[in-house]
């Protein structure tokens, strides 16, 4: 059965990823941490994949995550690219595959910018059988290492590739969410999950108010207290199980959720480049005003073009607008030669189906592409018939 809270959650984070990357305001990367709530969310539905699938989980994953990217990246931008003259280079065929950052250039390096989260997802994907084996063997130290490697490494100052430092910042939300499967924070007592998240969150704060970059207090830009105050965001947020109701919003969302993480950056950059040549305005409410209203609808045909395409990947069947209720066919009634009197009448009957610089991009060191530190996510695909579901930065 659907955890509709955990939709809830996915609902909210994309929502949130997609109103940072339009108007920049740090604050959101506070009031609530979309990225490491994705990864934990996609962490513990993982989990749950594991235990159901075996290691065919990694497949299943996989099937989900990397269609809707061949759509933009190797249907779309990579022959974009080569026609405006980027000469072939077989770095380019990681869009296929982006192990590692793959190769963007001209506008395509803001376009994609937003490609190291699905990166860094498919590393967590395939090292997820080996790390829920050993979080059951050792789960309190499974857990701290993430945060211990992610201290030294920013203390020490340690020069290590961007994968290393993202799966040392948001390893910790993903084996969260192991626990959040496994039922450990249901287990911990409320008052001492409350005071662990305590013990977290106050040094983070402390951290992050001590240790402003340049765009203030976004925690895209303080690394350990980013890890700190989403580790206690993120138990006290799964710790909760409220009861939700379905709704066609929440539908909608998680079942586009890697369709709309997707394509809102590069519509939000043609919109904002748009914007700049005609002298429009960027910022201030008009200026978000005119933006946001130009994103949504772009989006919106966006998804009706490609969103699809998750459906297909999630194993469900193909739909324009998903949640729509369908009526169960209802069976003929038998013919007897009888008298009409001698069969039942029967009524037809129906179910309803179970079912984030500047204001554009922050900008972020390494990789190849020019990656923003947010996009969304818990994990961004959708589950199809087994019932699960899976964002961007901060």
């Amino acid at each position: 059965m659907r955890n509709r809270y955990l939709d809830l959650l996915r609902a909210i984070a994309t929502v949130r990823v997609v109103i940072y990357h339009l108007t920049g305001w740090t604050a959101l990367t506070l009031v609530f941490p979309a990225m490491s709530v994705m990864f934990a969310l996609a962490g513990s539905l993982m989990a749950a994949s594991l235990d159901r699938f075996g290691v065919w989980a990694v497949e299943r994953r996989l099937r989900r995550l990397l269609p809707s990217l061949w759509v933009l990246a190797l249907l779309i931008a990579v022959p974009a690219m080569l026609i405006a003259g980027t000469p072939f280079d077989v770095h380019l065929l990681l869009w296929g595959f982006p192990i590692v950052d793959p190769q963007a250039t001209g506008w395509w390096m803001a376009g994609l910018s937003h490609a190291w989260y699905l990166r860094d997802f498919l590393w967590f994907v395939l090292l997820s059988p080996l790390l829920l084996t050993v979080f059951r063997r050792f789960p309190l130290v499974t857990v701290l290492i993430p945060y211990g490697v992610l201290v030294a490494l920013e203390l020490s100052g340690a020069e290590l590739p961007a994968i290393a430092r993202d799966l040392a910042l948001y390893g910790g939300a993903w084996l969260l969410g192991f626990a959040h499967h496994d039922g450990w924070l249901t287990r911990i007592p409320r008052r001492r999950l409350f005071g662990i998240a305590a013990a977290l969150a106050l040094p983070g704060l402390a951290w992050i108010a001590t240790h402003p970059s340049g765009r203030g207090y976004d925690l895209n830009d303080i690394p350990i207290g980013n890890a700190l105050w989403s580790a206690a965001f993120v138990l006290v947020a799964l710790s909760c199980s409220p009861m939700v109701r379905a709704h066609r919003v929440l539908t909608v969302l998680n079942s586009r959720a890697l369709s709309i993480y997707l394509w809102h950056i590069p519509i939000l950059v043609g919109v904002t480049q748009f914007g700049e040549r005609h002298g429009l305005p960027i910022a201030g409410p008009v200026g978000l005003g005119w933006r946001f209203v130009a994103l949504v609808g772009l989006l919106g045909v966006a998804l009706a073009l490609f969103g699809w395409v998750e459906d297909v990947a999630g194993g469900r069947r193909p739909a324009l607008l998903p949640g729509r209720r369908l009526p169960v066919p209802v069976s003929p009634a038998p013919v007897s030669t009888g008298p009409a009197s001698a069969l039942p009448s029967r009524a037809g009957t129906s179910v309803l189906p179970a079912r984030e610089g500047a204001s554009v991009l922050p900008a972020r060191e390494g990789g190849s592409v020019l990656p923003a530190r947010e996009g969304a996510s818990a994990g961004l695909e959708s589950e199809g018939a087994d019932g699960q579901v899976a964002a961007a930065r901060a």
